[in-house]
C-alpha cells in the first residue's frame, strides 16, 4: 500500500478511450458521468481521449488530456490514438494507480503495459466482439473466443454492462468478469420535459411521432427505423419519424426517405441537451434498432423521459428495457407491430412504466459499481504500488 492509501486519500484513476467523437455519443456521456462520480468520491480522475489537437484541462469530471489523433475514414468523426510510444510515455508521466480502458481493440495492449508496472486494470466492454463479428460474412466465433481470452488474460477485471455483453466471456470460462450497468441522468431526462410546442414542430396532433436517436453508422442499422415507418404508413398509420444523429449512412438514408416519400426529418446532432430531453419526452415511441448494443444509453434516456422504446431483439436492450419497451426481430417491418402495441397502451401507463424502469439505473449506482471493480468500493482506497 502506498502513502496515499495509508493517509486515506483517493487514488489516481487514469481512463483511456478510443473511438470517441468530439461532441456526442453514449461513450462520451458515460465517461463524463463516471469521471464526475470518481471525483465526488475523492479520487483523482484523468481521462485520456483522442481529438483534433493536444489539450490538457481541468473539468468537472477531473483532468482531461486530449491527444491529437487521426480521424477514422468513413466513420463520421471517430478518432483513435495510434501512437503507442507517445501514449506509453504519457502513462508513465501520469503514474496511474488504476487504469480503466474503454476500447478492446486498439488499446488492449495497455493491459500488458500496466502489468509490467504493477497497475491494476479494468477493461470496460462497451462493445460485443461476438456481435460485431456477426455482422461480417462467415463464422467468427473461434476468432471472438481467442481475442476475448486474450482480453480476459491481460486485465485484472473485465467489466460488462449487461449479462448479454458478459455472455461471450462466460462462454470461454473467464473468471474475472464483473457486471455493472451504466446509468442515466434522472434529473435532466424527465417526463415533465414533454413540450406541446416542440412536438408540434415535428408532428400534427393526430400523427404518431417516432424518434430515432443514435449514430447513423452500419452497426446501428438506422435503415430499420425507416423500414418501420414505411410499414406503418403502408397500414394507413399516420406516423412520422425524426432522426437525431449523424454518421456515414445519413446521405443514403436521406435519399431513401426522399425516394419513398417517407415523412422523415433529419436533425443531425442536437447539441442543446434541454432540446434533446424535450424531444425524447415529446415522442410517442423511440426506436433503437442496433443489433449489437451492449447497453443503450440513448434508449435509457428515452425511458427516463417517459417514452417507451422498441429495440432490436438481437441486442442487450430488451434486458435494459424490461416491460417498458418491446423487442422486435428482423430488418424493420416487425418494429411496426411493436410500435403499435406500445402506442395503444394508455399514455399515462406507458409513460409511468418507462420512468420507473429508468429509475433502476441511477448514475450513483454505476459509479459505485465501477469503483468496486477497481477494488475501491469501501474503506480506505487501496492503491497499487510499483515504480513508474
Amino acid at each position: 500500500m502506498d502513502e496515499q492509501a495509508k493517509r486515506g486519500r483517493g487514488v489516481r484513476i487514469v481512463r483511456l478511450a478510443n473511438f470517441v467523437t468530439e461532441s456526442s455519443g453514449g461513450l462520451r456521456t458515460a465517461l463524463r458521468e463516471l469521471g464526475t462520480g470518481y471525483a465526488a468520491a475523492g479520487h483523482e480522475s484523468v481521462l485520456v481521449v483522442p481529438g483534433r489537437r493536444d489539450a490538457d484541462e481541468e473539468t468537472g469530471q477531473g483532468r482531461v488530456v486530449t491527444v491529437a489523433s487521426p480521424a477514422v475514414p468513413g466513420m463520421g468523426g471517430y478518432r483513435v490514438i495510434l501512437d503507442r510510444r507517445r501514449l506509453a510515455r504519457l502513462l508513465r508521466g501520469l503514474r496511474p494507480d488504476r487504469l480503466e480502458i474503454s476500447d478492446r481493440t486498439t488499446l488492449r495492449w495497455t493491459g500488458a503495459w500496466a502489468r509490467r508496472y504493477g497497475v491494476r486494470t479494468v477493461m470496460v466492454s462497451h462493445e460485443s466482439l461476438d456481435g460485431l463479428l456477426r455482422l461480417l460474412p462467415g463464422g467468427h466465433r473461434r476468432l471472438a473466443d481467442r481475442l476475448n481470452a486474450g482480453t480476459a488474460g491481460t486485465h485484472d477485471r473485465v467489466l460488462c454492462t449487461t449479462s448479454w455483453a458478459a455472455a461471450e466471456f462466460h462462454r470461454i470460462g473467464a473468471r474475472n468478469v464483473v457486471q455493472v450497468p451504466l446509468g442515466v441522468d434522472l434529473e435532466h431526462f424527465r417526463p415533465d420535459r414533454y413540450d406541446l410546442r416542440l412536438r408540434a414542430e415535428h408532428a400534427r396532433q393526430d400523427e404518431l411521432l417516432l424518434l430515432h436517436c443514435g449514430r447513423l453508422s452500419p452497426e446501428k442499422r438506422p435503415e430499420r427505423s425507416l423500414a418501420a415507418l414505411a410499414a406503418l404508413r403502408a397500414r394507413g398509420v399516420p406516423a412520422v419519424l425524426v432522426v437525431v444523429g449523424d454518421g456515414p449512412r445519413r446521405v443514403g438514408l436521406e435519399a431513401v426517405a426522399a425516394r419513398d416519400g417517407l415523412p422523415v426529418r433529419f436533425l443531425r446532432y442536437v447539441g442543446d441537451r434541454d432540446r434533446l430531453a424535450g424531444l425524447l419526452a415529446s415522442a410517442d415511441v423511440v426506436l433503437a434498432p442496433g443489433p449489437v448494443e451492449t447497453f443503450g444509453l440513448a434508449a435509457l434516456e428515452a425511458l427516463a423521459s417517459g417514452t417507451p422504446v422498441v429495440a432490436s431483439a438481437e441486442s442487450a436492450l430488451p434486458e435494459v428495457l424490461g416491460g417498458a419497451g418491446m423487442a422486435a426481430p428482423g430488418e424493420g417491418p416487425a418494429y411496426a407491430d411493436a410500435v403499435l402495441e406500445l402506442a395503444n397502451r394508455p399514455a399515462d401507463r406507458r409513460r409511468t412504466a418507462a420512468r420507473r424502469q429508468a429509475e433502476r439505473y441511477p448514475w450513483s449506482a454505476a459509479v459505485a459499481g465501477f469503483l468496486s471493480a477497481h477494488d475501491l468500493g469501501s474503506g480506505v482506497p487501496a492503491a497499487t504500488s510499483g515504480g513508474r
